[in-house]
């Protein structure tokens, strides 16, 4: 029993040997170079880039048309309402003075062919929204007392409060692009320029009128894309191509120098547009192959292969 039990252990230990001695040739086999990062890569773009910013402008209409009576009396019809379109000539009301209908009624029982209602209508004189009404049939109103109010169409602008050391940036360009909350583009132009800035927020207000023919509500907040600076043919990478250090002061990509072999290319960024990136330094050819996933973490040279364009 005794000489089993030591053959089965001298059996045993023979295997783990062998098994020791395989695992350690295998591992002497193993090369880090045959170790490939998977890698996908990009070429360089020459595109048009600007550097902007974006403000608020806000709609309004920057003359009203006061309607007001012509006499002392009754309104006696109003042919509006608040916030219908009304155009230039529309009759908005109707007003008849006291003594109007007394003198009215005395000469229509004289004699009923002469017809005579003292009736006095008072006309639009201009095109826009009624944004106030005032008075209704019955009331009794003032000469000179106001009936209405109707915005200037004509006067229709949206108005940029610009900080003022923006202005180099907005008044040497006549033409500026509005967007509206729900998608619609406007192309507008600047008008004029209000001589006053406002002390708080140092910001000087700017005219801008559109020839849109969609109308537009008053106080509406569109977005001005303002243009500091634009670069046309400038070298672009995507952002993910783009590798720094921890303070982001030091940047870097990881360019293809074979078929599979990566290395360090240190960079100079420029203009930045969502997740393009202008590159200034060095010059790349079209032809060069640029890490854009993959390259995180990545030594000064690495192998690497390449998945997918």
């Amino acid at each position: 029993m005794r000489r089993k039990l030591i053959l089965v252990m001298f059996i045993i230990a023979g295997i783990v040997s062998c098994t020791g001695k395989q695992t350690e040739a295998t591992d002497e086999n193993a090369k880090p170079g045959d170790v490939r990062t998977p890698v996908t890569v990009t070429n360089v773009s020459f595109e048009t880039l600007y550097d902007s910013t974006e403000l608020n402008a806000t709609s309004a209409f920057l003359q009203n048309n006061y309607v007001k009576s012509t006499t002392t009396g009754y309104v006696k019809s109003v042919n509006v309402k608040p916030g219908e379109y009304v155009t230039e000539g529309k009759t908005l009301f109707s007003i008849v003075t006291k003594e109007s209908l007394i003198i009215g009624n005395s000469i229509s029982s004289l004699d009923s062919s002469f017809k005579f209602s003292g009736v006095n209508q008072i006309r639009s004189t201009s095109s826009g929204y009624v944004t106030q009404l005032n008075h209704q049939p019955g009331d009794y109103v003032q000469d000179g007392e106001q009936l209405a109010v109707i915005s200037d169409m004509n006067s229709f602008v949206f108005l940029l409060n610009l900080p003022y050391e923006l202005r180099p940036f907005v008044l040497n360009k006549k033409n500026v692009e509005l967007f509206l909350p729900d998608g619609t583009r406007l192309r507008g132009y600047i008008s004029s320029v209000m001589p006053t800035v406002d002390s708080v927020s140092q910001t000087q207000t700017v005219v801008i009128r559109t020839s849109s023919k969609t109308p537009i509500p008053q106080n509406l907040i569109a977005k001005v894309h303002i243009i500091k600076n634009e670069k046309s043919n400038a070298q672009v990478l995507p952002k993910s191509a783009i590798l720094a250090d921890e303070t982001q002061n030091h940047f870097w990509v990881m360019k293809m120098l074979d078929s599979n072999t990566a290395v360090k290319v240190d960079i100079k960024k420029g203009l930045e547009l969502k997740d393009r990136v202008e590159i200034l330094e060095p010059s790349f050819s079209k032809g060069d192959l640029i890490l854009v996933s993959g390259n995180y973490g990545l030594p000064d040279t690495a192998k690497v292969i390449i998945q997918k364009r």
